[in-house]
């Protein structure tokens, strides 16, 4: 593989596919983290672990790279798309991983246009792990067949264009994400108030007896491990739910409600959560 990609952003979504796609030799990649002392060491080491070219700075990414890769947190995606305008070359393709609302992308979209070079919407359907290049991709924008393309070439084999306005793609991941993210945090409230009541049993066997795909316990354990490792980013996200709802008019009374509960089971800052379902909620109740 002979096409070079300029990556913003390694975290874990970033070195995933960096590794999964063996892009040692291809890969220049920025992250934040690298301007920051406390943690510039572990990011140099995580660069030379997965064989990617470092840049110290954003341009050393975006320098005469004609595809790149925007994977950051959610609140810094426009902002990162704004500084790279600055610097991107003409004719370059923006493809912004990020989850965020249609409203953001398009802003997004704008700086990156102004310059010259061309943004594409592209939605991560699915966990990057253990997925990896396999993830569900969804692209919208004017240039998101070429962008197909050149992704394909670094190895995604799961991807798919909906449209070609900016937004599109981010409108479906957005508004599904009310109910995936939604069921979890609704499963928080419910469990942990089964708990306290001493009912959790006869509670987890009534949902049992409605839906038999899975057992509620495996889905509650399942639900609030996610919640409990990636609540505070889940958040971030489930804000540009808020918007993109508001946005359309149509309310969004519980997705702010489930902003609040994954922040604030994200803020205890569990990496490891305790095994099963009862660890969890004895955890949660302390």
């Amino acid at each position: 593989m002979e096409q070079e990609v300029g990556l913003i952003g390694f975290g874990e979504a970033g070195s995933t596919f960096a590794l999964a796609g063996d892009w040692a030799e291809v890969a220049h990649v920025f992250d934040i983290k690298t301007d920051d002392a406390a943690t510039r060491d572990a990011m140099l080491v995580a660069y030379a672990d997965a064989g990617v070219s470092p840049a110290l700075a954003l341009a050393g990414a975006l320098s005469k790279v004609g595809l790149i890769l925007s994977l950051v947190t959610a609140d810094q995606a426009l902002a990162v798309a704004e500084a790279a305008a600055a610097l991107i070359a003409p004719g370059a393709l923006y493809c912004d991983l990020n989850s965020v609302a249609p409203q953001t992308k398009q802003a997004a979209a704008q700086a990156i246009e102004v310059a010259g070079a061309h943004y594409v919407d592209v939605a991560v359907m699915a966990p990057v792990d253990p997925a990896r290049l396999n993830v569900p991709l969804l692209l919208s924008g004017v240039r998101a067949g070429e962008a197909e393309q050149l992704l394909r070439t670094l190895g995604f084999t799961n991807s798919r264009v909906v449209g070609a306005g900016v937004g599109r793609a981010s409108s479906i991941k957005m508004i599904r994400s009310v109910m995936v993210k939604g069921i979890e945090a609704l499963t928080a409230e419910c469990v942990l108030a089964a708990d306290a009541a001493d009912v959790l049993d006869e509670v987890l066997a009534s949902l049992d007896a409605s839906e038999k795909a899975r057992p509620w316990a495996a889905r509650a354990d399942y639900n609030l491990d996610r919640m409990l490792v990636h609540g505070t980013r889940r958040a971030a996200e489930m804000e540009e739910v808020v918007k993109t709802l508001e946005g359309l008019g149509t309310g969004a009374a519980l997705t702010r409600g489930t902003v609040a509960r994954q922040r604030a089971i994200g803020a205890l800052g569990m990496k490891a959560p305790p095994e099963g379902l009862t660890g969890k909620l004895n955890f949660l109740s302390e």
